[in-house]
């Protein structure tokens, strides 16, 4: 809990071709070694991420990327790694060798960083090998159609500069909304079921957990955490009734059955799909998997990696209880992390976790990209509340949401 999640950061992405400098320009911005250089191109083959606090802005995390020229079987899926990055950006810098200068190869990329709406400067790199003159520099200005500036970082200059282009120029006020901040007011008591089992990191609360107690606190509302054993006895000792019950997906039945009716329910997987992506989306994703049938795909996604248990969420019980609703032979499908496949056309579902490793621009993008290929998504924690018959109620805090799941007869 000491540092901002990675999610939560505003993500600065360098692009450019080979042996531009981006590596040495990133290790300028973040005044450390963080990736390796040198003048053999194509040195970095993966995404290097580094966090830094840049003020006013904030947590942010810059990331080098391997080059969009690079070549061969293995460049083509470095290029795939680059072009995944940049679905999560909310800042682009773009690298060139100002010897190369401004080329049609990074004015088209340039063009979809407009298209695709993310804010971005253009660094002419490796000046100190001969600086252009004023004329010269209105030429590349006209010819750039995002602010364009010039660095070395051989002897340092305009390192401060690009800094201060990113602060101007970054849209950072309002990187991710609130996960709780609009559903409660100062004083407010919320109670937090956060069961403790084989799954659970030993000495910690995982990161949705952390980050909605965080959330909390900011609105100075008081949070109480409790086992789902213990909620029952947790609301006998409060004086007045908490503003909000947020449980763990898995022990939603115990917790539903144990919170009376007026207080509101929901769980930590469904406040982040809310916050990152789109609850009335997903709702429709619910009612699809009623109309599976023998021989349907689904895609089933989380957002970070780990160790498989026994009943495993995403493994086992999520195929279970989609064949319990559906019947019949379904094909399952699974990616994890960073990894999203190209081509979704082929499912008929996906059923994606909360996302709370995955930034609000990534998770966008992975609904976007359902909604074009016309292929239904839907939540971890909407599915659980669907298979245990308290989806409405969870979705009770969330007014449009509630109003697609009764627009689709689901209530």
């Amino acid at each position: 809990m000491n540092e901002t999640p990675m999610a939560s950061r505003m993500a600065i992405g360098l692009f450019g071709k080979r042996n531009a400098g981006k590596s040495s320009l990133i290790n300028a911005l973040t005044g450390q070694s963080v990736a390796v250089i040198s003048d053999v191109a194509g040195t970095t083959t993966d995404p290097v991420y580094k966090t830094m606090e840049l003020l006013p802005i904030g947590p942010v995390v810059f990331i080098d990327t391997a080059g969009l020229d690079d070549a061969g079987e293995l460049g083509l899926l470095r290029i795939e790694k680059t072009y995944e990055v940049l679905r999560k950006c909310h800042f682009a810098i773009v690298v060139a060798d100002i010897e190369t200068g401004i080329t049609a190869f990074e004015q088209e990329f340039v063009d979809q960083l407009i298209q695709r709406k993310i804010p971005s400067v253009f660094v002419l790199n490796k000046s100190d090998k001969g600086e252009p003159t004023k004329e010269e520099i209105d030429i590349l200005r006209k010819s750039i159609k995002i602010p364009l500036s010039f660095t070395s970082v051989y002897n340092g200059s305009g390192i401060k500069a690009v800094k201060q282009m990113i602060i101007d120029h970054a849209n950072y006020e309002d990187v991710e909304p609130a996960l709780v901040g609009d559903l409660v007011e100062s004083g407010d008591m919320v109670i937090l079921v956060t069961p403790i089992d084989k799954s659970a990191p030993k000495g910690r609360l995982i990161l949705p957990q952390q980050q909605t107690i965080r959330d909390i606190i900011e609105k100075d509302a008081v949070a109480i955490v409790t086992k789902e054993h213990e909620l029952k006895h947790t609301l006998e000792g409060l004086n007045k009734p908490p503003a909000i019950v947020i449980t763990d997906s898995q022990a939603f039945l115990k917790v539903s059955a144990d919170t009376p009716p007026g207080i509101p329910l929901t769980s930590f997987s469904i406040l982040f799909a809310r916050q990152k992506s789109d609850l009335a989306e997903m709702v429709k994703g619910i009612k699809r998997i009623e109309q599976l049938v023998p021989g349907d795909k689904v895609l089933i996604v989380e957002g970070c990696t780990h160790h498989r248990q026994s009943d495993d969420i995403g493994k086992v019980k999520i195929p279970r209880w989609i064949r319990q609703i559906a019947g019949g032979d379904i094909e399952f499908n699974w990616a994890a992390g960073a990894h999203y496949p190209k081509d979704i056309s082929e499912y008929a579902v996906i059923v994606h976790c909360g996302g709370c490793m995955l930034n609000r621009r990534e998770m966008q993008y992975r609904v976007r990209t359902a909604r074009q290929k016309g292929v239904y998504i839907t939540n971890y924690g909407m599915l659980i509340a669907y298979v245990q018959g308290i989806l409405s109620r969870a979705l009770e805090p969330f007014p449009a949401a509630k109003l697609a799941l009764e627009d689709n007869d689901l209530a």
